[in-house]
């Protein structure tokens, strides 16, 4: 068929792409705007409830000591192949078994993998990234550098970088998000994954067009569409938005102490320090809109029964895009969004079944 009759046929299909995404964006800004107005009224109530903290977030000068704590492993740095990128990583039990690969979320770091790198550290060679932006990470500036598809490279130099071929892949939220990607386009280089709340975006996407509420729980993300706004509005009056994500009564992380409070937040109080994770969110809706992908890794997936930020229906979503057989879910009674932290025993047992094969 001549190149012209195809170009034509092809153009009316196009033309409804481009009108799609153009309604997308100008939809995804509209609420980003009306995120704003409520995210700033929340942040000016902070500092006025607060004014002695001021409207910025004060620098931390001191790293907190549990980031030095010998007993959660090495630090490091890996200089990754692709990028150039040097990520910084915590290892532990190298040579005790195979490699278990860390992935965090938002607003986290490597720290929020501390209990699993202590349980899991006598049978594997176990490795907590921060995610290129986070932490001592090299962060580029650019919107651009935090593409899902850069994102995912990282991971592959960061196996090969260790010296494995494979690894079993734990991730967490926005690490989550990351390894169910990883597994569809690098499978060989994915033994095992344990996914804990998060969705592929592709099932996220189908998800929350049929379920308008999944949108309202994930307000923020349209906020963080943004530029140099979100940085201001979660640096008011110290942080005060963090401060309430992680430790609030009802959805915040359990027990979580002044000092572990101050592992996440020292980082993000550096100059920049917010810019690139939320970068991330910048390029979720890139690519809209994505088809439909199967899902093969075999995986244990764990879900919060009253995970704040991701609905339980995600779930049965999650397992209608799986091969039959590959993936055991499990919905935890009472369990919010950040079960690696609040929940860790349960999750380890749940581990521990799920890989024996692997050690036997």
């Amino acid at each position: 068929m001549p190149e012209l009759v195809v170009t034509a046929l092809l153009a009316p299909s196009r033309l409804s792409l481009k009108l799609l995404r153009a309604f997308m964006w100008s939809l995804v800004f509209s609420v980003a705007l009306v995120a704003a107005a409520v995210y700033g009224c929340i942040a000016f109530t902070h500092v006025l409830c607060r004014p002695r903290r001021g409207c910025c977030g004060r620098r931390r000068s001191v790293c907190p000591a549990c980031l030095s704590d010998p007993s959660l492993g090495e630090h490091g740095f890996l200089n990754l192949q692709s990028s150039g990128l040097r990520l910084h990583y915590v290892s532990a039990g190298q040579g005790n078994g195979p490699l278990m690969l860390f992935l965090h979320g938002f607003p986290e770091n490597w720290f929020s993998w501390r209990y699993q790198l202590r349980e899991f550290q006598s049978r594997f060679h176990v490795v907590a990234v921060d995610l290129r932006g986070y932490g001592p990470s090299d962060a580029p500036r650019d919107v651009d550098c935090y593409t899902i598809d850069l994102l995912l490279v990282d991971i592959k130099d960061v196996i090969l970088g260790l010296g494995y071929s494979k690894c079993v892949l734990v991730a967490h939220d926005w690490g989550a998000l990351l390894a169910w990607h990883f597994s569809i386009y690098y499978p060989s280089l994915v033994e095992r994954m344990v996914v804990v709340s998060g969705a592929p975006m592709s099932v996220y996407q189908d998800y929350s067009l049929h379920h308008i509420s999944q949108f309202f729980r994930s307000h923020y993300m349209f906020l963080f569409q943004l530029p140099w706004l979100p940085e201001k509005l979660l640096s008011m009056s110290d942080f005060q938005i963090l401060k309430t994500a992680l430790t609030h009564h009802k959805t915040g992380i359990p027990r979580l102490t002044p000092n572990e409070l101050e592992a996440f937040l020292y980082n993000f109080s550096q100059p920049g320090g917010l810019t690139g994770p939320l970068n991330y969110y910048r390029n979720l809706f890139r690519n809209f809109p994505l088809e439909p992908q199967e899902l093969a890794t075999p995986t244990l997936l764990l879900w919060g029964e009253k995970d704040t930020y991701l609905e339980q229906g995600l779930v049965e979503a999650i397992s209608s895009r799986f091969v039959p057989g590959r993936l055991e879910a499990h919905i935890l009674p009472g369990m919010g969004h950040w079960i690696p932290q609040s929940n860790p025993q349960e999750m380890h047992q749940y581990m521990w079944a799920f890989l024996q094969d692997l050690l036997d």
